[in-house]
């Protein structure tokens, strides 16, 4: 046998067969030409190309019928649409579904940007989180201030702030945002992002989906989740699955209890490596794109607001678990003493033993703080914050990345902040707490004005000389006059502080240790709130709006905060009016259907209320409001069939909403199905015990069965948790009376007949007892 082979007949392995008429024919024994190795080569060449070109060509024809035929959905950050005759860009309601699961995915909040920008606009985008977007109320993020100091400094000038940050994303989802606004004539890009990135999507403790993989697969995900021909091929395979237990929507921070991630997890060090690249590729896009950056430190609460979890190291013998305990309880004990000191040194005993535990390191702060040793209380108060098993904060790691990445090389496009630093020199004591923060990372009113101020600082030093030279001078507009600019009244204030009271009584907020005195602190400044909603007040708030909207008619958060405002005052009509003019200025949104709807059901305006409600669902069908509150309407016009499929998918959606139980119920009750009701009775107090109508409509369904003691223990709670309620204090005095309790019944007619004197079965059967008696 030679070395070279021999070529079974038929078989040619890349050469040409000999023949008579090839006069560069090999002989036999002879290796092949240059001439036939080469044609070999190509083929092989040919035939590679055939493989993976072919399958290549067939997947883009088939991904291009499949955009063709609008199958599957638009990924980009951005959609361009026609508004009021106008070319816009407004954000994309599915983005978030690259990212998340259907049921948990999170949207953008609503943007409107011109097509083109403007001559003499400077474009300014904020990518970030939810503390970057101004949770819990955007038009009152520090975008929102920034664009106003900038407003004020540089009168004449416009700016355009760009809010493009989402709730629950990370470095992972901004970098594809940062990729879309490359796009988009961006002069300047403000960088505030580091609190999701344990939790977020792709992170060690996230309940999106695959947790801490490679970064090349999380690249590759993101980047597949972009064709339709995967979207078609994802949609086709949960048909198959056909799981009718889908899971419930998006249920805030609780839904976390179950991924937490030590302080010792191995997977934090990958985190902190996967968010340094991200984040240099974030400004790499922008400095391509020609926009100047500025990169922010993330500030956090770390004096006021407790870790959410925490975790023993797991080398901890059960012997010295046992013994860390006991010092740990010795030293809880010895702060109910107020003998801080001793406390103290007890925890750093305990801390000896195992010093990841996080309630430990903020309880040693707090006694350093009582003891006035300011700079180891920062120090533990800090180490507590980076220890926290259920990391929703920004830590000391993931701010040092963003200083050492922001001013590495000498880029004079790109500026650093540290916001977390300023934060906290600000605050009492030096320690970022209450003072700026609502909670754990976002910012209140005067936090979000502070981070913005001290942004604008580094956006001053990054702007051209053409718009430098129209400053007013180097002082900045106060805290009062942007509050003005921005339209900021006590009805602002009050909504938010109501939605921060329901926000602490939920986990983990509810588990902290200190959980009521947050609670207590949330309370009392709602009840200052309401104590200036007064008629002069509501005049003078209505003219503040007023004037903000002559000022700036497309603002439409000062719109929607306008139409709220005439809601709550009662001005129901104007409310109406409001909200159209909102459904002008944004057709692609759905709260403003939403709003619409619900004010034209109080007008008794059923069929065009049905209508609104229809169209917000059509935009987003997921919105738990729209569907509780058509399905109650459908109720009402005796649709029954129809309002149980909607309130059974709101109850799915939102499970702890005790509200929609109650209309489940009332659906049931006009369906004659006394059972169903009073199982989703029943359901309505277990989810929210402490909210006094599902107590109340148990109590008038239980007697309705003749179920008096069962019926009385629910009126009894309904009085307990509402005193006021004259019905309630009406049906228990007559449930006590079935029940042989004359005296106690007659006290609560008395009390039922006082709040409520026209209560004419009350006065009745309150002089019956009395007579008997």
């Amino acid at each position: 046998m030679r070395l070279c082979g021999t070529v079974p007949s038929g078989y040619t392995w890349g050469v040409s067969q000999p023949n008579d008429e090839n006069p560069q024919r090999a002989s036999p024994g002879e290796p092949p030409s240059r001439v036939s190795a080469g044609s070999g080569a190509r083929r092989w060449l040919f035939r590679l190309l055939a493989v993976l070109l072919v399958p290549m060509f067939l997947l883009a024809g088939v991904e291009g019928v499949l955009r063709l035929v609008e199958v599957g959905r638009p990924t980009g950050f951005f959609l361009k649409k026609t508004i009021k005759g106008q070319p816009a860009y407004v954000e994309n309601g599915d983005f978030g579904l690259r990212f998340f699961p259907a049921e948990l995915a999170r949207t953008p909040s609503p943007l409107v940007m011109s097509a083109t920008k403007p001559a003499g606009t400077y474009r300014v985008f904020v990518l970030g989180e939810s503390a970057a977007l101004g949770d819990p109320e955007p038009a009152f993020g520090f975008g929102r201030f920034l664009e106003s100091l900038l407003r004020e400094r540089f009168p004449g000038q416009d700016f355009e702030i760009v809010c493009t940050a989402m709730t629950a994303i990370n470095s992972h989802v901004i970098l594809p945002i940062a990729r879309d606004c490359a796009r988009q004539q961006g002069d300047l890009w403000v960088v505030y992002m580091g609190n999701n990135e344990f939790v977020g999507p792709f992170g060690p403790g996230t309940v999106f989906g695959a947790q801490t993989p490679s970064l090349d697969f999380i690249r590759a995900d993101i980047a597949l989740k972009r064709l339709r021909i995967v979207q078609w091929l994802e949609t086709v395979l949960k048909r198959g699955n056909g799981d009718p237990k889908r899971s419930a929507a998006w249920g805030g921070m609780k839904m976390f209890l179950d991924h937490q991630v030590p302080p010792t997890d191995p997977r934090k060090e990958i985190t902190y490596r996967y968010y340094e690249r991200n984040l240099q590729d974030i400004i790499a896009v922008a400095r391509q794109s020609g926009a100047k950056v500025v990169v922010s430190t993330v500030g956090s609460n770390i004096k006021d607001c407790p870790p959410f979890a925490s975790t023993n190291a797991p080398t901890l013998t059960a012997a010295s678990v046992a013994q860390w305990q006991q010092l740990y309880d010795a030293g809880r004990s010895s702060i109910g003493m107020g003998d801080y000191a001793g406390a103290a040194a007890q925890f750093k005993s305990a801390a000896k033993l195992d010093d990841t535990h996080a309630a430990l390191r903020y309880r040693l702060g707090r006694c350093q703080l009582m003891i006035e040793n300011r700079e180891e209380a920062a120090h533990e108060f800090a180490a507590a914050r980076d220890n926290d098993s259920l990391p929703f904060r920004a830590d000391t790691r993931i701010n040092k990345i963003i200083a050492d990445v922001a001013q590495r090389g000498s880029d004079p496009g790109v500026a650093f902040v540290d916001s977390a630093a300023a934060l906290s020199a600000a605050s009492g004591q030096s320690l970022a707490g209450r003072e700026y923060f609502y909670e754990h990372v976002h910012l209140n009113l005067e936090g979000n004005y502070l981070l913005a101020r001290t942004i604008a600082e580094a956006v001053v030093k990054l702007l051209p000389p053409e718009i430098s030279a129209k400053s007013t001078g180097d002082q900045w507009a106060s805290f009062d006059t942007c509050s003005r600019r921005l339209a900021l009244t006590d009805w602002d204030r009050r909504r938010i502080y109501d939605n921060m009271a329901r926000r602490f009584q939920e986990p983990p907020f509810a588990n902290q240790p200190d959980q009521t005195n947050q609670v207590e602190k949330v309370r009392r400044e709602l009840a200052v709130v309401r104590t200036r909603l007064r008629p002069e007040a509501a005049r003078a708030a209505r003219t503040l709006y007023e004037e903000a909207v002559k000022t700036n008619a497309s603002d439409f958060h000062i719109r929607g905060n306008y139409a709220k405002f005439l809601e709550d005052v009662g001005e129901i009509d104007a409310a109406v009016a409001a909200w159209r003019g909102m459904t002008e200025l944004l057709p692609y949104e759905a709260a403003p259907y939403y709003f619409l709807g619900k004010l034209l059901a109080r007008q008794k305006k059923m069929d065009e209320a049905l209508d609104n409600l229809s169209r917000a669902l059509a935009i987003r069908p997921d919105i738990v409001d729209a569907l509780d509150e058509k399905g109650r309407l459908l109720v009402d016009k005796r649709r029954i069939d129809e309002a149980l499929l909607l309130l059974h998918e709101a109850a799915r959606l939102q499970p702890s909403n005790a509200r929609i139980y109650l209309h489940l119920a009332d659906a049931y009750a006009v369906q004659e199905n006394r059972a169903k009701a009073l199982e989703y009775l029943v359901m309505a107090v277990k989810v929210q015990p402490d909210m006094w109508e599902p107590h109340y409509f148990l109590g008038v369904e239980l007697a309705a069965q003749n179920r008096i003691r069962d019926a009385l223990g629910q009126f009894a709670e309904t009085v307990r948790l509402k005193p006021d309620f004259a019905l309630g204090r009406f049906n228990l005095g007559i449930a006590l009376a079935k029940e042989g309790k004359v005296p106690e019944a007659i006290g609560q007619l008395n009390e039922a007949v006082r709040l409520d004197p026209k209560n004419d079965k009350a006065v009745q059967y309150l002089q019956l007892l009395q007579s008997r008696r």
